[in-house]
């Protein structure tokens, strides 16, 4: 659903806003340092806006954040549990977290990934190295010739710019030279020349400034400098004349020497400095099989430990899950058969895989059986979806001193019960309020009297516009609101139990 849907129609801006008291909850303050979270006086305050054309824009005490922030500060707070986010009990990933949590065994799940991925990243550079290896293997007497072939020319960057220049300048040599004579004789030379019309200027000026001085002002410094520039100019043009080189001998050196570089251009280029790149790679290339064999033999030291210390953290990772499988499952089949699922047993199987992965070297699946007469089958194939509310559930009340997260949602988890397995749900539930804070959405009467608090959730229409309001009921309205669920009415009710 596109983020826009969420605005009611007519309106310009979707608010949701959250108050967390998290002051006592150190076990969050790792999570919360990680996302640069700082909590004001114990609370964080979050807040999101969701705009009619489609922006989103999130805060956290009144500081803006990104929404990944904010949906990752979300998972730390809120664990929501409904139809659908109970069949996240059905998938391997979701069972191997839970044991793994039961186990306390996060930290060592995590190094196993650690050692996985850096066995996996340094076989990753064996292989490139041994590929790489290879190819240079096959290439190099090409190799060899490129790094020779440009070695031995030893060219140098902007050389054949500037051989190119002399070449030119060799090749007309006489043209030139008399060029820069002519151009000499006409700036000092004889009385047509640039500076001698210049003396004649500077004696009419004198004429100019002795009968208007002011109106001359400033000419004199104008013709000085016009004077210097013409007899600096004349003395570069005469010494640019004395340098020129007409030796034949220096062009053909200069011309075979640029006809060398050419082609070295045209193979490895354009350009010299990629001729001396390709020279470069050659020669790391041809470098490479001399240190290939030590490079891949160090890494197959490294890798060989790493197996080690990964092997070693599997076998440690096991031994905790194998042993708090054994726990999980006589714990859950206690639970089961107080939430009406007498004879119900579960069990977690642990079965060895053939090459451990980056989760550990066994699979985790969740085994039940719930009814009479049918053997033992995973979760998924055993429950039904009230069932395996209630198995979740079960989980739920075992792990609830493991579980980190303070407030805990279950949507409808009362899924297909009544009478007496009612009663069970709620003490459960009220189990897990007794270290959480817990909201449970129920149509049921015994469930919704076992809350500390009780809220009802009534929509209805104004003005054609769909409204949801929420209501506390205290004392006779309490009361009332418990004996029309239990004489039938329909609603939608949600009761808060805290541990305080």
């Amino acid at each position: 659903m596109p983020k826009s849907e969420l605005v009611r129609r007519g309106a310009s801006r979707a608010v949701v806003e959250g108050s967390f008291d998290v002051g006592r909850r150190r076990d969050l303050a790792a999570a919360l340092d990680r996302l640069g979270i700082e909590p004001e006086d114990g609370r964080l305050i979050l807040k999101r806006e969701v705009q009619a054309a489609g922006r989103s824009r999130a805060w956290v005490n009144g500081s803006p954040v990104t929404v990944a922030v904010l949906s990752d500060l979300g998972r730390l707070l809120v664990d929501l549990h409904g139809q659908h986010e109970t069949q996240s009990l059905l998938r391997e990933p979701a069972q191997r977290a839970i044991l793994d949590a039961f186990a306390e065994a996060d930290d060592e799940a995590a190094g196993v990934a650690e050692a996985f991925e850096e066995r996996e990243r340094l076989g990753a550079e064996r292989l490139t190295i041994e590929t790489r290896r290879s190819e240079a293997l096959k290439r190099s007497d090409y190799l060899r010739h490129v790094a020779e072939e440009i070695g031995a020319a030893a060219p140098r960057p902007g050389e054949l710019e500037a051989l190119e220049d002399e070449a030119r300048r060799l090749g007309h040599g006489e043209e030139l030279g008399r060029t820069a004579i002519e151009l000499a004789d006409l700036l000092d030379g004889d009385d047509r020349a640039a500076g001698h019309a210049l003396g004649h200027v500077a004696r009419l000026l004198a004429s100019l400034e002795r009968i208007d001085a002011r109106g001359s002002a400033g000419w004199r410094e104008m013709l000085e400098a016009a004077t210097l520039n013409i007899e600096e100019l004349a003395r570069a043009v005469r010494d640019y004349a004395e340098g020129l080189e007409t030796d034949p001998a220096r062009l053909v050196s200069v011309e075979a020497r640029r006809d060398l570089l050419f082609r070295l251009d045209r193979k490895y280029g354009p350009g010299i400095d990629r001729v001396l790149a390709a020279g470069e790679e050659a020669r790391r290339e041809l470098a490479l099989l001399d240190t290939a064999d030590t490079d891949m033999a160090e890494l197959d030291r490294a890798i060989a430990e790493i197996g080690r210390t990964f092997a070693e953290r599997c076998k440690a990772l096991g031994a905790k899950r194998r042993s708090a499988a054994r726990r999980l499952g006589v714990a859950v089949s206690k639970h089961l058969g107080d939430l009406g699922m007498e004879g119900g047993t579960f069990r977690v199987a642990l079965d060895r895989l053939d090459e451990p992965a980056r989760h550990g070297a066994e699979s985790v699946a969740f085994l039940c059986t719930l009814n009479p007469g049918m053997g033992e089958r995973s979760v998924a194939k055993a429950a039904s979806g009230g069932e395996l509310s209630r198995v979740m559930l079960a989980l739920k009340v075992e792990l609830a001193r493991h579980d980190r997260v303070p407030t805990l949602v279950f949507d409808e988890v009362d899924a297909g019960i009544g009478g007496h397995v009612a009663d069970r749900v709620a003490e459960a539930l009220a189990r897990v309020a007794e270290s959480h804070q817990v909201l449970v959405i129920t149509h049921l009467a015994p469930i919704a009297a076992a809350g500390a608090r009780h809220f009802i959730v009534s929509k209805g229409g104004e003005s054609g516009v769909a409204q949801t309001d929420v209501l506390v009921a205290h004392g006779e309205d309490r009361v009332e609101e418990i004996a029309k669920m239990l004489g039938g009415a329909l609603g939608l009710h949600a009761n808060t139990h805290r541990s305080c």
